[in-house]
């Protein structure tokens, strides 16, 4: 919600009357994109997301999942990758895949996460690397209380604008 309420005081500040504000919220509400990684799976296992054997096969081999929640909300799983560097990538690669002008994005970019800032400053140098037009520094956010309880420690989550939520993401 953050990178999408500093979108609508952009248009605000741009004189935006409350109808055309409204208008245009409409049309863009579905395209705030969010992919996110965890690289432990306890907290997914204890909330009964992931069952008990397929939690501990997925940490003996080191299975990072890549996930967002569709239009309706519901957390859908896109990749189980091997591995915290090639997560990173992945979760790189999917946001030049899906971001508002692939490489030419230039708008703004946000990363939350849960107690693992090394993970989360190390998407943010592949981002600003990748993409250089973009608004500003990537800005790097703790989660909250009530996502970082499902998720545990372990988790990043990658911001930015792009195509409409409601197509699906390969």
């Amino acid at each position: 919600y953050g990178l999408f309420m500093e979108e609508i005081l952009d248009k605000k500040k741009e004189g935006l009357s409350i109808e055309e504000l409204f208008n245009w919220i409409e049309g863009i509400k579905k395209k705030v994109q969010h992919l996110f990684f965890s690289t432990d799976l306890t907290f997914y296992v204890k909330g009964g997301r992931v069952s008990k054997a397929s939690g501990f096969i997925g940490g003996v081999l080191n299975i990072c999942p890549l996930l967002n929640m569709d239009e309706r909300g519901c957390l859908i799983p896109r990749n189980k990758i091997r591995g915290k560097k090639k997560v990173i990538a992945e979760i790189v690669a999917r946001m030049e895949q899906y971001a508002d002008g692939g490489l030419d994005y230039d708008g703004k970019c946000y990363i939350c996460h849960s107690h693992c800032y090394e993970d989360a400053r190390a998407v943010a140098d592949m981002v600003e690397a990748r993409f250089p037009h973009l608004n500003g520094k990537v800005e790097i956010y703790y989660v909250g209380t009530t996502i970082g309880s499902h998720t545990g420690p372990g988790t990043v989550a990658l911001f930015f604008m792009g195509r409409d939520r409601a197509l699906p993401l390969l």
